[in-house]
């Protein structure tokens, strides 16, 4: 009776011990994970690259026909480059913020002296701040180059940025959308961070 109540003990901690390294395991697994993630950031990083060369070719239109526009031709490709550069800098903030929260510090960084200075200061819901403000100011640009091109045309039919009144209409109440979602979800996160101040 004493032998087998003696091998109990040792029973009970050869089993700990293999659950405990299968837990690491698993957990060391799972936090590794997030290395997967880098594909998709060198995807948004080629994609930026591709973006740029589309860029190159519309700013070579623009100033190769720059005597050629009106006023509000040249104000309408104007609006196209501020719209592709925000999106461009939309594309950079998802990078940056999103490898740094999720995957790892990007060290390369950290000691670097032009490494902007929001860089390891966006949360996750910061993050998603920036790009609710990247789309509402998409949003803005691209509803400005309509109603700029409906005098050109004398209806909202024609020109580069162009559109009929029922698509004018939804664009209108999508940048609205954008906009109070922006506003709602900036007030939950001013009350979310109140409540954990209060505790």
């Amino acid at each position: 009776m004493t032998n087998h109540y003696a091998g109990a003990p040792v029973s009970n901690e050869i089993e700990h011990k293999s659950e405990a390294k299968i837990e690491n395991f698993l957990e060391t697994l799972i936090f590794n994970a997030r290395w997967i993630l880098v594909v998709f950031y060198v995807v948004l990083v080629i994609s930026l690259l591709a973006f740029a060369a589309k860029f190159a070719t519309i700013f070579w239109h623009y100033i190769t026909h720059i005597f050629d526009f009106n006023e509000t031709e040249t104000l309408i490709e104007l609006l196209g480059i501020v719209d592709m550069t925000l999106l461009a800098n939309l594309i950079l903030i998802v990078i940056f913020s999103g490898y740094e929260n999720f995957v790892s510090v990007i060290g390369a960084a950290v000691s670097n002296p032009d490494r902007p200075k929001w860089m390891g200061e966006v949360d996750f819901a910061g993050l998603k701040l920036k790009l609710i403000g990247s789309m509402v100011a998409l949003s803005g640009i691209k509803l400005l180059g309509v109603f700029l091109s409906i005098p050109e045309s004398g209806n909202a039919g024609a020109g580069t940025w162009g559109a009929t009144d029922s698509h004018l209409a939804w664009m209108v109440i999508i940048h609205l959308t954008f906009v109070i979602t922006g506003v709602l979800y900036a007030w939950s996160e001013r009350l979310a961070h109140k409540s954990h101040g209060a505790h």
